[in-house]
């Protein structure tokens, strides 16, 4: 059963449960139609719950709102933030080789999120804390349209506003080029990463975000040299999804991010 007849499904028990009982003098109710017994009903609730949440919240800010409170009273100096998406937030997680250790860098990824989420998220969870560097991975889940149809025009307007917002604010501003994807890991009941993320579209954003930093004094963090085979595609050997890295894929970035923010600093 495809997704589309399990949402009619939801629609009609809904639409059923809204009509008030009979009487008893009244006719028998029709039967309730047949709960499906497939896969796509589970995964139709979960979406459906999740949708509701991101409604509710569109940009997470409470994602991080408890933890920037801490860091705010702790008086502690920030000296970097990543901003992103999951290939940022995963950074920390465990098994992926840690998130610069040692060196007090915040992280504020957030899986799935897009470009004018960030763009909200700016204030409270980078610019309060007034670090020296902002670090920019932005603009992968924008092409695969998570939050909708995106331009690469949309993308470009987006990340600038966050670069001058940052600025403005004196901030350092480092902004990393989207990642490349691959084909090595496809698995037969999802899109392929090469479709959804189209190469074409990864390398004219980051084309723009090269001149862009160029032309505004910020530092533009290259990672596809590192991460990249000679199809251009992201290492099999770093991504275990053809779109995150793994802790070697974190391994070869870290010293690439490293070098960058310290060009920032300079």
């Amino acid at each position: 059963m495809g997704v589309t007849r399990v949402w009619r499904w939801l629609a009609f028990t809904a639409l059923l449960g809204s009509i008030a009982a009979p009487t008893a003098a009244q006719t028998t109710a029709a039967p309730a139609p047949p709960v499906p017994d497939c896969p796509d009903l589970a995964r139709a609730i979960r979406d459906m719950m999740t949708n509701d949440a991101r409604l509710r919240d569109w940009p997470n800010l409470t994602r991080y709102r408890q933890a920037n409170a801490d860091l705010a009273r702790s008086g502690e100096a920030v000296p970097v933030v990543f901003l992103g998406d999951s290939i940022t937030d995963r950074w920390d997680d465990e098994g992926s080789g840690g998130f610069f250790v040692g060196r007090h860098y915040v992280n504020r990824g957030i899986g799935g999120q897009t470009t004018p989420q960030m763009l909200i998220r700016l204030r409270p969870d980078v610019l309060s804390h007034h670090p020296k560097v902002i670090v920019l991975l932005a603009g992968t889940n924008d092409i695969a349209g998570n939050t909708g149809p995106m331009s690469d025009d949309d993308i470009e307007q987006n990340i600038a506003a966050i670069a001058e917002l940052s600025a403005a604010s004196g901030v350092k501003v480092v902004l990393a080029g989207i990642l490349p994807i691959s084909d090595y890991h496809q698995k037969p009941d999802q899109v392929p990463q090469v479709i959804r993320r189209p190469m074409s579209r990864i390398a004219a954003v980051n084309a723009w975000i090269t001149q862009y930093a160029a032309q505004h004094g910020h530092v533009f963090l290259d990672y596809a040299p590192g991460v990249s085979d000679a199809r251009g595609m992201l290492k099999a050997e770093f991504s275990d999804d053809d779109l995150h890295p793994n802790a070697l894929g974190y391994a070869e970035m870290t010293p690439l991010a490293e070098a960058a923010i310290a060009k920032a600093m300079h």
